[in-house]
């Protein structure tokens, strides 16, 4: 496999690490993904580690988030597992940083998952997900009356073919070893999946 897009993303020659940014204040990222073009391995994780992904059209409506990243945000998909409680991929952004668009993506999905779940008929834990999130949000001064997902995403910078196919089989890997499925290819919330329903337009 060679999971590498245009030549604008080859590679990184430094070390992994020389790009990251350090810093103090109020933003809870340590690490930006603010190399333009660069490749990364991102995770965004729900609060408490809630599994609300198990309900089908809470993880559609995730899918439909990262095809409109696709489509207006320049997002590059080469591999994404979207688990009950957690979303890995690897991913580069054409003309823009990541730094910019993860924030932008993680807000937005999360004002519309939250309505699914306030909405949905069929939502029986309704009250109580709505609980967890409002008692993550009330230690969070900036966030609202709820808070859907952890602060941090962690973007690590793929900058060798074979840490990115590390990655890539990582995040097949993921519900096989949390036994969900007992091959890659069955789960369906996967880039694994033959008929996934994302594009991986990092291939482009």
């Amino acid at each position: 496999m060679q999971p590498l897009g245009p030549s604008r993303v080859a590679p990184i020659l430094s070390p992994p690490g020389d790009h990251n940014t350090f810093y103090l204040g109020l933003r809870s990222e340590i690490r930006k993904a603010n190399v333009d073009g660069a490749l990364y391995f991102v995770t965004i994780t729900v609060v408490g580690w809630v599994d609300v992904f198990t309900r089908k059209e809470l993880a559609e409506e995730m899918i439909k988030q990262f095809a409109w990243s696709q489509k207006n945000k320049g997002l590059k998909l080469f591999a994404y597992v979207i688990m009950p409680s957690h979303i890995h991929f690897v991913a580069y952004r054409d003309e823009g940083l990541m730094s910019d668009l993860l924030p932008d993506l993680k807000s937005y999905s999360a004002k519309c998952l939250l309505k699914l779940v306030e909405d949905l008929p069929n939502e029986s834990r309704r009250d109580w997900l709505l609980h967890m999130f409002e008692f993550h949000a009330k230690y969070q001064p900036q966030n609202e009356k709820y808070m859907f997902w952890q602060k941090t995403s962690h973007p690590t910078e793929l900058w060798s073919d074979h840490v990115i196919d590390q990655k890539i089989r990582y995040i097949h890997m993921n519900p096989v070893v949390s036994n969900i499925v007992t091959d890659p290819e069955h789960y369906w919330m996967s880039s694994a999946y033959p008929e996934g329903r994302l594009k991986l337009n990092g291939y482009e």
